[in-house]
């Protein structure tokens, strides 16, 4: 069947739309923006928690969040019987891992196994969450989507999942991520304490899994010459497990060769992703590695992880490195400062690998998913 003549009634679940934007919530918001001009699809509806959302946009309107109106309250099985019958022939999407048991064509996107793979690395409410709710999702679920190869013949392997039920779609990279003049980047980054060309950037989410602290000990073998120069600046939320993290993090600002921003503004970011000399991203495991492609479709040169999902991703456009051989990822940063050749290359390739991930690519492969059902 062409997926142009299907007709679809959809649902999407859009819990995680919560601000500040975590990555699942980017795709989550440029499902909502971009899935309503579908002509495929009929009706879109979007649910939270047990509620209708009229206007998604409202989630993100304040730090406050999704307050739902005020109902009756019903006995279970009423409420039961409602979404089930509601629900009925409708393609039910969740893009943050977790189905209602009342989904009848319920897909939903895996991002990664991160919970399963490395429990240790995620606070214990969540992995008991995942241990009830996750596989509680996987019986109610007909089709899930990854967010890459890699991720798609985890998620086969480790559930014993039909290959031919899962599809891996690649994330998009928005355009406002892209190669930038100087002089459009030396204002908005004077208010982070930053200049165009003079830092190595990171960033991620501070946790275990990440390999911030063997960043740390890489960047802080470096000459004090090259720190003073290119300083490390670290972008991204607290996280969690990550006291130990933190007080690296300030010993290197006391030092002067390390800034943590910590959150920065949705409309500053992809400045600061572009002002930056070189990229890092040592994480021992994604489920795609969306600021590595981020990085890339900004023009600058990549250092990242040869683990998981991310040479995928960077596509051979990235220096890969081993995140726990301090040593050769040391040796690594002083390259991709200081080897001209090999950063004319890498930021070549590097555009060319990150055109191709485009959200209209995303959403056209994800329709295609529901067309299945």
């Amino acid at each position: 069947m062409d997926v142009g003549e299907v007709s679809l009634k959809l649902i999407l679940s859009v819990d995680a739309l919560t601000p500040p934007l975590s990555g699942i919530g980017r795709y989550t918001w440029e499902l909502t923006n971009r899935l309503a001009a579908r002509p495929e699809i009929a009706r879109l509806r979007y649910f939270r928690n047990g509620h209708w959302v009229d206007d998604p946009a409202s989630l993100l309107a304040t730090a406050a969040g999704f307050r739902p109106k005020r109902q009756r309250n019903y006995p279970n099985w009423v409420t039961r019987m409602y979404w089930e019958h509601t629900c009925r022939g409708n393609v039910f999407h969740s893009p943050n891992y977790f189905l209602p048991p009342y989904a009848d064509k319920g897909v939903v996107t895996v991002h990664d196994l991160s919970v399963f793979k490395f429990p240790e690395t995620h606070p214990v409410e969540r992995v008991k969450q995942f241990e009830g709710l996750f596989r509680q999702t996987l019986d109610v679920a007909r089709y899930l989507i990854t967010d890459s190869e890699v991720t798609r013949r985890e998620v086969i392997e480790f559930f014993s999942w039909p290959a031919d039920r899962i599809t891996a779609v690649h994330l998009g990279v928005s355009p406002t991520f892209m190669p930038r003049p100087v002089n459009e980047l030396t204002e908005p980054l004077q208010r982070y304490g930053l200049n165009p060309g003079q830092y190595v950037l990171c960033v991620s989410t501070i946790e275990p899994r990440k390999r911030i602290d063997s960043l740390i000990e890489a960047y802080s073998r470096l000459s004090n010459q090259i720190r003073a120069r290119y300083p490390l600046v670290l972008v991204g939320g607290k996280g969690w497990q990550s006291d130990h993290l933190h007080a690296l993090i300030a010993t290197g600002q006391r030092e002067g060769w390390l800034r943590y921003l910590g959150f920065v503004d949705e409309a500053d970011l992809p400045l600061v992703y572009s002002g930056a000399y070189v990229f890092v991203y040592p994480s021992i495991y994604e489920g795609f590695g969306l600021p590595v492609a981020e990085a890339l479709a900004s023009g600058v040169p990549v250092i990242t992880s040869n683990r998981s999902t991310l040479p995928e991703v960077s596509a051979g456009a990235a220096m890969l490195i081993d995140p726990d051989d301090i040593e050769h990822f040391s040796e690594a940063l002083k390259a991709a400062i200081f080897d001209l050749s090999w950063r004319e290359q890498a930021i070549k390739i590097g555009l060319a690998v990150a055109s191709v991930y485009n959200w209209d690519t995303c959403i056209e492969k994800t329709v295609q998913v529901y067309s299945k059902l």
